[in-house]
C-alpha cells in the first residue's frame, strides 16, 4: 500500500468518540480524558512518512502512544486496540482485525508494564499483519520479556 492512499483517523474528535464507545461496550472503568495532547499529536506525526514511511510503522505508533500516554482516566490500553482495529478497517485490512484484537489484549498489558518496548511491538504487529503466526524467534522475545519470576 502506497503511503498516499493511507486513510488516517480524522480528528481528536473521531478518538474521543472511538473512547466513549469503547468504554461503554468493554465496561468497567471511570471514562475521562487527562490529557489528549499526545495522543492528537501521533494523529498529525504519524503522517509524516520521514518518521513513519510504513503502515505498519504508522500503526505501531498510534497503538504506543495511545497506550503510553495514558491521556484518558482509563481504558488507555482498549483505546490503543480500538484504535489500531479502526486504523485497520479504514485501510483495508478487515482480513486481520480479528487477530490484531486477540493478539493485542495481552500485548497491550505488557506494552503499558514497560516489558514491550516500541521496536518489539513493531515486530509483532508485522507479524501478526503479515504472517500466519509469529516465527520462533518472535515468540522467544515475547517470552523472554514477559516472563516474571
Amino acid at each position: 500500500m502506497e503511503n498516499n492512499s493511507i486513510v488516517y483517523i480524522k480528528s481528536i474528535d473521531d478518538v474521543l468518540q472511538i473512547y466513549q464507545k469503547t468504554i461503554e461496550v468493554s465496561g468497567g472503568g471511570e471514562a475521562g480524558v487527562i490529557n489528549i495532547g499526545s495522543l492528537e499529536s501521533a494523529l498529525i506525526f504519524m503522517q509524516d512518512d520521514e518518521y513513519y514511511p510504513s503502515f505498519v510503522d504508522k500503526l505501531t505508533h498510534l497503538v504506543f502512544v495511545a497506550n503510553k500516554s495514558h491521556c484518558f482516566l482509563d481504558g488507555n490500553k482498549r483505546i490503543a486496540i480500538a484504535l489500531g482495529m479502526r486504523f485497520l478497517l479504514d485501510n483495508g485490512y478487515l482480513f486481520v482485525i480479528q487477530r490484531f484484537a486477540s493478539e493485542m489484549e495481552p500485548i497491550s498489558l505488557h506494552l503499558a508494564s514497560g516489558k514491550i518496548d516500541k521496536e518489539l511491538l513493531h515486530a509483532i504487529i508485522t507479524s501478526i499483519l503479515y504472517e500466519d503466526d509469529y516465527s520462533e524467534s518472535l515468540k522467544l522475545r515475547i517470552i523472554n520479556c514477559t516472563y516474571e519470576e
